[in-house]
């Protein structure tokens, strides 16, 4: 079993939440490949501004993958403007784990986090769509939850 951290925004977590299905970015087909059924991935939102309210980088939830990944190209995710016409088409189905009732704030558990390497500049670490964690890693952030 592979354990993974996937990047995502609170839009597309909503969206993950209810159709349990994860999507990639073209430019990162190359994980799917590496991806299989029974691996853990933790769905990590990041920082977003709320009307005046700043909603903090945290971790929503906990999920098994349960299917090969796939390629779809039809609009299911919310495409961040940075991104232009990015469908995510690299897919999987996602079975819950936890979903946290409220998300686990990331940057206290920066300093117990061994994938985090640079801890003041820990933002470079979880850019990419999805990246392999320790185990002990993984299970720290779902002991929060």
């Amino acid at each position: 079993m592979t354990y993974w951290f996937a990047s995502s925004n609170r839009d597309n977590w909503e969206i993950i939440r209810q159709k349990n299905i994860w999507g990639i970015p073209k430019r990162n087909k190359s994980i799917i490949d590496r991806v299989t059924p029974g691996d853990a991935i933790l769905i990590y939102v990041a920082q977003q501004k709320d009307g005046d309210e700043i909603l903090p980088s945290a971790v929503a939830g906990a999920f098994e993958v349960v299917s090969d990944g796939y390629e779809d190209s039809a609009p299911l995710f919310i495409t961040p403007e940075r991104m232009g016409d990015e469908v995510f088409p690299y897919r999987m189905k996602l079975k819950p784990i936890k979903v946290f009732k409220e998300p686990v704030a990331f940057k206290p558990l920066i300093p117990a986090l061994s994938f985090i390497k640079n801890k003041t500049m820990w933002t470079g670490h979880i850019r990419v769509a999805m990246r392999e964690i320790p185990e002990e890693d993984y299970r720290l952030i779902l002991s929060k939850g």
